[in-house]
């Protein structure tokens, strides 16, 4: 039997909490107003944000976000940076962070749910 895998998602402009374990920076663009010793960020992990491309279509346009959600997924498809996240995870909780105003409509979400589906 596997454990469940302790994963969150927050913006980086909250306050970590006893329960976040390694925070861990999911955007591809730093974080206007954060210091890059800020210990919200925590580590950068940028290869795992979508690209420029895909992150210009969605848009935040919640009808697109199912196929977002498929077309990011294949773009990390075989990617480092996830194998890196992967092994994170699997070493204790995480919290993943963005400055993503809407996080259920978020890469992070996406994110989330394939750490937490392996």
């Amino acid at each position: 039997m596997v454990a469940k895998r302790q994963i969150r998602v927050t913006r980086i402009y909250e306050e970590p909490g006893p329960d976040d374990g390694q925070r861990i920076l999911v955007d591809g663009i730093w974080p206007r107003g954060i210091r890059k010793d800020d210990p919200r960020a925590g580590i950068w992990c940028k290869g795992v944000a979508p690209s420029k491309e895909l992150r210009e279509w969605y848009h935040h346009r919640r009808e697109r976000f199912d196929e977002f959600e498929a077309r990011y997924e294949a773009e990390l498809a075989g990617s480092p940076a996830l194998a890196e996240l992967r092994k994170l995870a699997e070493s204790g909780p995480i919290t993943l962070v963005t400055a993503t105003r809407e996080i259920d409509g978020s890469h992070a979400a996406v994110l989330a749910k394939l750490l937490k589906s392996r």
